[in-house]
């Protein structure tokens, strides 16, 4: 019983190899072809996405939502303009 289980185990594990090189088919086709009334339908999809992303605006402005609140003459904070905090290098709390 043992010899007949290690050899269908063998078989088993020769055979993997070979049926990866069989050729693939693909059974899950289209099925039969789209009719006219689909063809038309799928083509006004596609153009009215297409004219929807016409009327998408270039994103080439910098997004800044708050630019209307800053004064114009302001600088923009940058990291090089930071004071240091003393407390966090010492260690200490705020409270």
């Amino acid at each position: 019983m043992k010899v007949l289980r290690a050899s269908m185990l063998m078989a088993v594990l020769l055979s993997g190899p070979a049926f990866a090189q069989a050729p693939h088919l693909n059974l899950l086709t289209d099925g039969p072809g789209k009719t006219q009334e689909e063809i038309e339908k799928q083509k006004a999809i596609e153009k009215a996405y297409k004219d929807t992303l016409r009327t998408i605006p270039d994103a080439a402005v910098a997004n800044d939502p708050w630019g209307g609140v800053r004064n114009e003459h302001q600088p923009k904070a940058s990291t090089k303009n930071k004071p240091k905090s003393r407390i966090g290098a010492a260690g200490g709390t705020a409270n």
